[in-house]
């Protein structure tokens, strides 16, 4: 089993990077870069899998 991938939707406002939205939806991020335009980012964060 494989560990979900979170997508984090972050905006440029000068001078920093805000967060807009976080969510495990890849669509649901995508439609809010498109929404938003301009200087948008969706980074994707996965977790490695616990080992034991």
């Amino acid at each position: 089993m494989q560990p979900a991938t979170t997508y984090i939707v972050s905006v440029f406002e000068k001078p920093h990077w805000r967060t807009v939205l976080v969510t495990k939806d890849k669509a649901k991020a995508e439609a809010m870069v498109e929404e938003i335009g301009g200087k948008v980012r969706i980074e994707e964060i996965t977790p490695k899998p616990k080992r034991r």
